[in-house]
């Protein structure tokens, strides 16, 4: 069942898009769509790994309950995800008013006899993401070994190529996460610049985490002004004086002037994460998502 607060939020934005009626022209029609897309405000369940590891129902009524409508997903492993069949996480997540936009996966080269990856039945992982209601399928990690030279970069771009092809045939996009290592240069080239280059722009989209382009020295902005529409996902996670992780809104990343440039980007979706948190994990998200929801 769809939770009160759910179905209370989800009549308002319908409502309001009935009202515009046919005085809205097609271009302005399309703005408050995306306006109302990133009210929807999401969260990467990898920030929570531990609680659903002990208690995966409790934890996603807690999240629903703090008000986030969309989760990324990690974890997929041949057909299931923390135990569960898809089936059965979609029932879980359908009965809190949840979807679920987007998950990441591996490229299958640290475990090249595990199904559901890009080198080995990649087309089931694809069936499952479809079931799973994913729109996006996001590469989120490569091992130390996948990157050593910017020839294993050029690999990887050749498997996102290949893989995006596969996703688009479901009518799913492919996206590349990034960390840091991302921007380290190899004969004066950024690996993260020629990923950029050598993949297809309509195969392999990004999703760009903030926060760890700020750690590897680079601009957010920047990126979007060079590669407009490329980024429909991203990671919002912050930084705080440190350079290490904190609640979204309390440390020093302008994330006004990043959301300013929502359009530009090309943004879609976003998951609000934090990959270390010292305190209590489900006050820590809702600090990040008060701050972020008064800024969408």
């Amino acid at each position: 069942m769809i939770t009160r607060r759910a179905f209370i939020r989800n009549s308002a934005l319908a409502a309001g898009s009935l009202s515009l009626g046919a005085a809205c022209t097609v271009r302005e029609k399309e703005s408050i769509e995306q306006e109302q897309q990133q009210k929807n405000l999401g969260l990467q369940l990898y920030t929570l790994r531990d609680q659903v590891k002990e208690d995966l129902p409790g934890t996603l009524k807690k999240v629903a309950d703090i008000g986030y409508t969309e989760l990324e997903l990690f974890s997929y492993t041949e057909g299931q995800y923390f135990g569960k069949s898809v089936q059965e996480l979609k029932k879980m997540l359908d009965d809190q008013g949840l979807t679920s936009p987007s998950g990441h996966y591996l490229t299958g080269n640290n475990a090249p006899d595990q199904k559901g990856t890009p080198i080995n039945e990649w087309q089931m992982a694809i069936d499952d993401a479809k079931t799973m209601g994913h729109k996006y399928m996001v590469i989120a990690y490569l091992m130390d070994f996948e990157r050593k030279n910017m020839d294993d970069y050029y690999a990887i771009c050749d498997l996102l190529n290949a893989a995006g092809e596969k996703c688009k045939a479901s009518d799913i996009q492919l996206c590349y996460h990034n960390h840091a290592f991302e921007f380290d240069k190899f004969d004066d080239k950024i690996a993260y610049d020629e990923m950029l280059r050598r993949t297809d722009a309509d195969l392999v989209k990004m999703e760009l985490d903030h926060y760890w382009i700020v750690k590897a020295g680079y601009d957010s902005l920047d990126y979007f002004a060079k590669h407009p529409g490329r980024f429909p996902l991203w990671h919002v996670k912050d930084m705080n004086d440190a350079g290490d992780f904190t609640e979204v809104g309390t440390g020093t990343i302008d994330y006004a002037a990043i959301f300013a440039k929502a359009e530009q980007a090309g943004l879609d979706h976003f998951f609000i994460e934090q990959d270390r948190i010292a305190g209590d994990h489900f006050k820590s998200v809702t600090t990040s998502f008060g701050n972020v929801e008064k800024l969408v």
